[in-house]
């Protein structure tokens, strides 16, 4: 039974830093593009990052480049999302997912997804 299981957020002031990780289990995704999305009540899930089988190539949106970080770590079957320089707007649930296809940012293409953690900036 594949999991992933996202932890590391939580409430953190304007500017501050944190850093998610998405754990997996059940089957082994060194070979699958692993990314995360996030989203807010009433509004679609988007794309914030993504990162290929390798660790080599790393896509991420406009919004967070300079100040968000993807990498993974196959070992241990886990993706990481370091997180600098928060902003308000960044608040939301943030998901992991995985695809077999060398996807980046569409949420159809990712065929598992965590639960989600919560991070909230607060001004």
């Amino acid at each position: 039974q594949v999991q992933l299981v996202e932890s590391g957020g939580g409430l953190v002031q304007t500017g501050g830093s944190l850093r998610l990780s998405c754990a997996a289990s059940g089957r082994s995704f060194s070979s699958w593009t692993m990314g995360w999305f996030r989203q807010v009540p009433g509004k679609e899930r988007e794309f914030v990052a993504s990162v290929n089988w390798s660790g080599s190539m790393t896509y991420d949106t406009d919004s967070v480049k300079g100040r968000f970080t993807i990498s993974r770590d196959n070992a241990k079957n886990t993706v990481y999302l370091q997180m600098n320089s928060l902003k308000p707007e960044d608040t939301a649930v943030y998901f992991c997912a995985v695809t077999p296809r060398p996807a980046w940012k569409l949420k159809d293409d990712y065929t598992y997804w965590g639960q989600g953690t919560q991070v909230t900036v607060s001004s």
